[in-house]
């Protein structure tokens, strides 16, 4: 299996952002990590292994991103417009510069986005900010309303680093459109303490003519071996 580390100066973040490649073809996977994870953080916990066949044989390709999430929403020593503003930067650091890089490197056009836990809440907020980008998003164990990590702060950037503060008042179709475009598949235990979150954002792209699905778990479901079968079951 092919691994292959790159790392570059970010216009977006300002500082040097790292990340893994594993494989050479076959469809392209943005992995974010769980809440202020490392991009090697699916290697260590198995998942690539778990997953080595399949890349192998040319079927994934896996973009394991970094996170900024001790930057961003875990910073407690600033405000909530300031944690909203650095994720903001962290979105454009994927969608500017990471999705790029795969279209220069990989000509499938079908591309996913995954994660687990806070993961999951990324690959859904880069997908609902910018419709179109991806063709599907798989959503493990996530927590999707971002309001608790901004103490309370509503302005523009807090907004929209929130797509449950978003989406319900998104009405244009000339977004809309690109949006449904994209699948969207929420999966979650049902004893996971942010499982109203997955049905609610899965109701909310319902509302919206999305295709999105909600698959429940039995339990609490919210590790490793779980990810693993969910990952088994939608990838």
């Amino acid at each position: 299996m092919k691994r292959d580390y790159r790392k570059w100066q970010s216009p977006a973040l300002d500082r040097d952002m790292e990340l893994l490649v594993f494989g050479e073809r076959g469809r392209p996977v943005v992995v974010f990590p769980t809440s202020m994870g490392r991009f090697y953080q699916w290697e260590d916990f198995g998942m690539i292994a778990h997953l080595e066949r399949r890349i192998d044989e040319g079927l994934l390709q896996l973009w394991c991103v970094d996170s900024v999430d001790s930057e961003s929403f875990y910073n407690k020593q600033v405000d909530g417009h300031a944690r909203a503003r650095r994720h903001l930067a962290y979105d454009r650091y994927v969608s500017d510069e990471v999705v790029p890089a795969i279209r220069r490197e990989n000509d499938d056009p079908f591309l996913e986005l995954l994660g687990a836990s806070f993961g999951a809440f990324h690959a859904v907020a880069l997908a609902t900010r910018h419709p179109g980008i991806a063709s599907r998003v798989v959503g493990l164990s996530g927590a999707y309303d971002a309001a608790k990590w901004l103490d309370g702060f509503r302005e523009q950037d807090a907004y929209f680093a929130n797509p449950l503060a978003f989406l319900p008042g998104l009405t244009d179709e000339r977004v809309l459109r690109p949006l449904r475009e994209t699948e969207f598949v929420i999966a979650t235990g049902v004893d996971d303490p942010n499982v109203a979150g997955s049905r609610h954002v899965v109701a909310t792209l319902q509302e919206k003519g999305v295709p999105a699905t909600l698959h429940l778990w039995n339990g609490w479901a919210h590790d490793w071996p779980f990810w693993r079968e969910m990952v088994d079951t939608f990838l």
